[in-house]
């Protein structure tokens, strides 16, 4: 038992950094997880938005958005982000499959940025009466 309380606060403690990470130097995201929750497969497709702030002094650019999964779309802001503006990425996930939970990820690519930002929608979705 105690093995198994150990594991658990280990990969919470794991995944904190990254659930809580949200400043990647010249761009700022409101969050880098959605969490859904428990949809019902019936509801049909779902959405949700990230929204990044320009915290830089350039301009930045929203280069790609490579999704892992092809029920999984997305759009972003296609045009620069002047330094304090806003620009967003939506996503609609299809949620036509299941039961299962999901955790899609969404590699975003910044002008600006050395490395590309990881945002991911997650829930679970289960197969219900409507």
């Amino acid at each position: 038992m105690k093995k198994h309380i150990i594991f658990l606060f280990l990969c919470v403690l794991a995944a904190l950094p990254a659930a809580a990470q949200k400043d990647f130097g010249a761009a700022r995201f409101d969050r880098t997880v959605y969490d859904f929750g428990k949809i019902n497969t019936k509801d049909g497709a779902v959405s949700c938005s990230f929204e990044v702030t320009n915290t830089g002094d350039k301009p930045l650019n929203i280069f790609a958005v490579i999704t892992t999964c092809g029920c999984t779309s997305v759009k972003w802001t296609r045009t620069d982000i002047a330094p304090a503006a806003k620009g967003s990425i939506d996503v609609t996930y299809t949620n036509d499959e299941g039961p299962y939970p999901f955790d899609k990820t969404l590699t975003v690519y910044i002008s600006d940025l050395d490395k590309p930002v990881i945002l991911h929608v997650k829930g679970t979705a289960y197969k219900g009466k409507k």
